[in-house]
């Protein structure tokens, strides 16, 4: 009886799912749709494709980088000429253009230069084994690969930050002196990341010679957030689906988030998913609300799950010891006043002594002070300066997400340090 009473429960469901009073065509809000027009990003698109028209001519374009937050349209401008330009190659045919694009960030890619460069030689249709061979050999079969034959290639490689961060910018200075050993072919860099900052921490060298061209990609505003989720919608959802406000509501939560496109649109789809679930024939300002706090919670998660165990030991230690500072036993002083406040330093201090615990080599304090204001960045904790007069100046740390979270990502930290 038991199994028939869910598989009822269960027919019920599908049927809710087969009437779908919300969806007309879902696609069009996955990360992975390529619009065919990227609107307020006209005047990027054309620095895009001026810099790197030269190729048409089999000439060689200069190397770029495109900055900006995440969901700024980065990839999509790029992808777009992309296209542009292998349509032009195409119907002239005078010589063969490979334009390749590898996202840096993928797991099992970006932790080595190795499997980077596994992974482009798959791209251009070579192969070889997913380790075991000497770093100089596969870049040799990289350099083999794309000398087989006179063509031009472009590398995009997105969250390029994310590799050297893992890695170290050798990679970048190997990537620069690969035309030198080319007799037959050229290649071409674009590298985009998300942080600004990103070639500043680089030897200048490598800066001067990798990123010769760099286009700022800037945030869209609530205005442009908006515009661009009515056009989606309107192919997206049923006439008449959405409550008033829902779609200000999207723009305005992501114009908070430093103007991410992909975060509105995450938004949307995931208040239109709830919507369904809930048997609602609407999308309303709750599930809005709802589908925002899922994505803070999986975003968090997704980076403490992705770090690697430094950046992981980091944040344990800010835990541990916001945990033992709400603790009244020892949050006091000598003279019997709390002491709740966090500094870098106290991290640092945990932070040596959870390497000593795990055999693992510590980081040098600047280190672990540039992973502290990533954390930052990722609106993981907040940091305010403090002046101490004559005592200089110092960071205070708070942790700035809830506590389901905070337990969640504990767990995660621990399974990777006890099992990784």
């Amino acid at each position: 009886m038991a199994i028939n009473k869910e598989a009822s429960e269960l027919d019920s469901i599908f049927e809710s799912f087969d009437r779908n009073f919300i969806f007309k065509n879902k696609s069009v809000l996955q990360n992975n749709y390529q619009p065919k027009e990227i609107p307020y990003r006209d005047e990027q698109i054309k620095q895009i494709a001026s810099i790197l028209a030269p190729i048409l001519r089999g000439e060689k374009p200069s190397n770029l980088f495109l900055y900006g937050k995440t969901g700024t349209g980065k990839t999509l401008s790029v992808q777009y000429v992309r296209d542009g330009l292998m349509k032009r190659a195409d119907k002239t045919g005078e010589f063969n253009l490979r334009i390749e694009y590898l996202n840096c960030k993928l797991k099992k890619i970006s932790d080595t230069e190795y499997r980077i460069l596994a992974e482009l030689i798959r791209k251009l249709g070579g192969e070889v084994p997913d380790t075991g061979l000497p770093t100089e050999s596969v870049y040799s079969r990289f350099l083999e690969l794309i000398d087989s034959e006179k063509q031009l290639v472009i590398l995009i490689l997105d969250e390029i930050d994310q590799t050297v961060k893992k890695i170290s910018d050798g990679f970048l200075y190997n990537l620069t002196r690969l035309n030198s050993e080319l007799s037959k072919s050229q290649i071409c860099i674009v590298g985009i990341s998300n942080d600004l900052t990103f070639l500043d921490g680089i030897d200048p060298r490598i800066r001067s010679s990798l990123s010769e061209e760099e286009i700022v990609f800037p945030p869209y505003n609530a205005l442009q957030l908006k515009e661009i989720l009515r056009k989606r919608a309107k192919e997206v959802f049923k006439e008449g689906v959405l409550q008033d406000g829902v779609i200000e509501k999207c723009a305005a939560f992501a114009a908070r988030e430093h103007g991410d496109a992909r975060r509105a649109l995450d938004l949307l789809r995931i208040a239109g998913e709830l919507a369904e679930r809930n048997g609602s024939k609407k999308v309303l300002l709750k599930h809005i609300d709802e589908s925002n706090s899922k994505i803070e919670r999986d975003k968090i998660l997704d980076v403490v799950k992705s770090e690697p165990k430094q950046f992981q030991l980091v944040l344990y230690s800010i835990i541990k010891l916001s945990e033992k500072r709400k603790n009244p036993q020892t949050t006091l002083k000598n003279n019997g006043e709390k002491n709740n406040s966090l500094f870098t330093g106290d991290v640092y201090n945990y932070y040596e002594e959870l390497c000593r615990k795990y055999k693992m080599e510590a980081l040098t304090q600047r280190r672990v002070s540039d992973i502290v204001q990533e954390f930052d960045m990722l609106g993981i904790i907040n940091v305010r300066v403090i002046s101490k007069g004559r005592g200089g100046r110092m960071r205070e740390i708070k942790i700035a997400i809830s506590n389901p979270i905070i337990d969640k990502a504990k767990e995660i930290i621990e399974e990777s340090l006890n099992y990784g």
